[in-house]
This record gives structure tokens, sequence and C-alpha cells, in this order.
């Protein structure tokens, strides 16, 4: 597993900021750089089940995406997605070998004030045959990211 960083910083206070990261309707618009179609089920508090969801890009007729929970959550400074497996036909994997090579695995998001704005900083665990799709899809999402907050 391999630790990856992203960061940006956005010209918006850190509120606005986390709360365009993780409101529904600005979640779908700065994620579908990652999949198009991209939504959750759940909600944020510290605890509850997340399903991150969309089209599988391998069959499109079909959902997929991941199961998760959030580990901790400090309103407008952090938040900690604990990945445990994978959505795949309706069916929840948690225990597939294929799973396991890579969970569970953690997704972080920071919020810091800096001069003029919030620096948002990304820290996650990545199976490596995954690392250079993230290393292009990172900087592109947060740069979508940065463009709604600063409307």
């Amino acid at each position: 597993m391999h630790q990856s960083h992203y960061e940006i910083v956005i010209h918006a206070p850190r509120e606005k900021v986390w709360k365009t990261m993780l409101e529904d309707a600005t979640y779908r618009e700065w994620t579908a750089v990652f999949n198009e179609g991209s939504y959750f089920k759940g909600d944020w508090s510290e605890g509850s089940k997340m399903l991150f969801l969309g089209p599988d890009p391998e069959h499109p007729d079909k959902e997929g995406g991941m199961v998760s929970m959030i580990e901790k959550n400090v309103p407008n400074e952090y938040i900690s997605i604990k990945h445990l497996g994978v959505m795949k036909d309706g069916v929840e994997d948690t225990t597939s070998d294929e799973v396991k090579k890579w969970t569970p695995s953690h997704e972080n998001y920071t919020f810091t004030d800096v001069d003029g704005g919030t620096k948002v900083s990304v820290d996650m665990d990545v199976y490596e045959d995954y690392k250079a799709m993230f290393d292009e899809m990172w900087p592109k999402a947060l740069a979508k990211l940065k463009e709604i907050a600063e409307k």
C-alpha cells in the first residue's frame, strides 16, 4: 500500500469548503471527475456506514462503488473515511481475496486556514495498481472543488 498526498488552496472559508466537499449536490459535481454519476448513500457522522456509488465503468448499466465507514469527523477540520470493500451488482464484498489486498484503507481530508482561504489536504492509502490513476484524477477533482467553492 502506498500513501498518497494531494492538496490545494481554495479562496473560501473553511466552513464553505467543507460544505462544498460533503453536501450531496456539490459532492456529485466534484467527484464526477472520478466517475460521472458518483454519489453517496449515508451520512458523514462518525461511525456511520457510507456507500460511495456510481455507474460501474465496466458495466455502465450496473452500479458499483465502495463500502466504507466514517471513522472520524471533526466538523470543518478533519474527516477520515475507512474503506472496507466494494459494492458490485448490488452486493457488498468485504471478504474476497481481491478486496483484502487493499482493505482496510483510509482516505483522510484535512482543512486548514491559510492566508486568504483554506488548504484542503487529502491523504490516502492507495493500492499500487491504482496509484497512477489517482495521481492523475485527484488534482483535477480538487481543481473542480476549488472552482465550485470559490463561486
